[in-house]
């Protein structure tokens, strides 16, 4: 196992090496934001196991780490490199005790991972492969992965391209393994890189990122609900609620399209998402949380923040809200948020895999 310990100076230094970002972020002032961990390379999705210790993905180094607050102090001190050499490693979830992580085209556990790391102090535990069956295609390849319930795991595949039509179905679809065996929960899905399931109704909800190259505010990125599994959500026919392809649109696929229950904006690229179950903040109960990563095409950016969508009791959208902004100064940018997670305690990690940081969010008087 390889165990990094920090030093006070070291953590010292790299709090103050991302001061800037943080003293630029605005968020309501009943709560305040501070760096929960550093000198992690581009993280994206994070999971909790039981014993408090964080799991994320590091897209940029391949690798899934093990991150602990050993002395319940709020920042991060003890990393664990726990799996290595992965081609876009980005997805983590936990189910009993066993971690399931992502690359492109598998995805792996390992079993009782907690006991793993304090049994094996000098060795990457042993890593079993849960599938193979997956694409292998870098191009909107990375993976979020997450349990239901009963233990199915799901996952995304986003589409090989900008927009076209694919011989291969598992492409531009939302995924369940179920009995070693995919089953399609949503298609017509560009590329979802995050969703997560109601807390009531158990429904999952997910983002999708829309096409380019329709100009600067067309078409939409979306939020989407999966009232009947197997539906179809327009990809690469249909966009946002009402933007007809123009070289797609014109085909009849024989599907019938479901619209977005949101509109996020064009070229916002909306990287992760999870509802907020814990007590911490009662004002956002069964609210959902998005990470927009932010644009790269167009005219001037938009996007870098995380929004607050509020939900009605039926579970549709009644309020979209901006919840922390700020990574976009003007043109310049000085972070890019990656995913939102919830802890056990309440607060809200967000992952920013431009400054390779990992910020904590937590009542003001706390």
């Amino acid at each position: 196992m390889q165990n990094y310990k920090f030093l006070f100076s070291i953590l010292f230094f790299s709090v103050n090496l991302f001061s800037e970002t943080v003293n630029h972020l605005q968020i309501d002032e009943d709560y305040k934001i501070s760096i929960f961990a550093s000198d992690i390379e581009s993280p994206r999705q994070l999971a909790e196991g039981a014993d408090g210790t964080i799991y994320v993905g590091s897209r940029g180094s391949g690798s899934i780490y093990a991150i602990k607050d050993t002395d319940n102090n709020g920042v991060i001190d003890e990393k664990i490199l726990i799996a290595k050499d992965l081609t876009y490693a980005t997805g983590v979830s936990l189910y009993k005790g066993s971690l399931y992580f992502s690359e492109i085209d598998k995805i792996w556990k390992i079993e009782d991972v907690s006991q793993q790391l304090k049994e094996n102090n000098n060795s990457i535990p042993e890593k079993i492969l849960v599938t193979d069956n997956l694409p292998s295609d870098k191009w909107h390849g990375w993976k979020w992965i997450k349990h239901d319930q009963e233990g199915n795991l799901y996952t995304n595949v986003g589409a090989p391209c900008n927009v076209c039509e694919s011989q291969d179905k598992r492409f531009a679809s939302i995924l369940r393994l179920k009995n070693n065996s995919w089953e399609y929960i949503a298609r017509g899905v560009r590329n979802s890189v995050g969703f997560d399931f109601h807390p009531i109704s158990q429904k999952l909800y997910f983002t999708d990122n829309g096409r380019d190259w329709l100009g600067d505010d067309s078409p939409s990125c979306e939020l989407n609900k999966v009232d009947s599994e197997g539906g179809f959500f327009g990809f690469p026919y249909k966009h946002a609620n009402n933007v007809s392809d123009p070289e797609f649109g014109s085909l009849n696929p024989g599907f019938l399209f479901i619209d977005p229950i949101a509109e996020l904006g064009a070229h916002v690229a909306p990287t992760g998402m999870t509802f907020y179950t814990k007590d911490m903040f009662n004002e956002f109960k069964n609210d959902i949380f998005i990470t927009l990563h932010g644009s790269w095409n167009r005219s001037s950016k938009v996007g870098y923040k995380v929004i607050r969508v509020s939900l009605d009791e039926e579970g549709n959208v009644s309020k979209v809200s901006d919840f922390i902004t700020g990574w976009l100064q003007g043109e310049r940018v000085l972070g890019r948020p990656s995913s939102p997670f919830v802890m056990s305690d309440g607060s809200i990690l967000i992952a920013d895999d431009k400054a390779n940081v990992i910020y904590r969010v937590t009542p003001q008087n706390q």
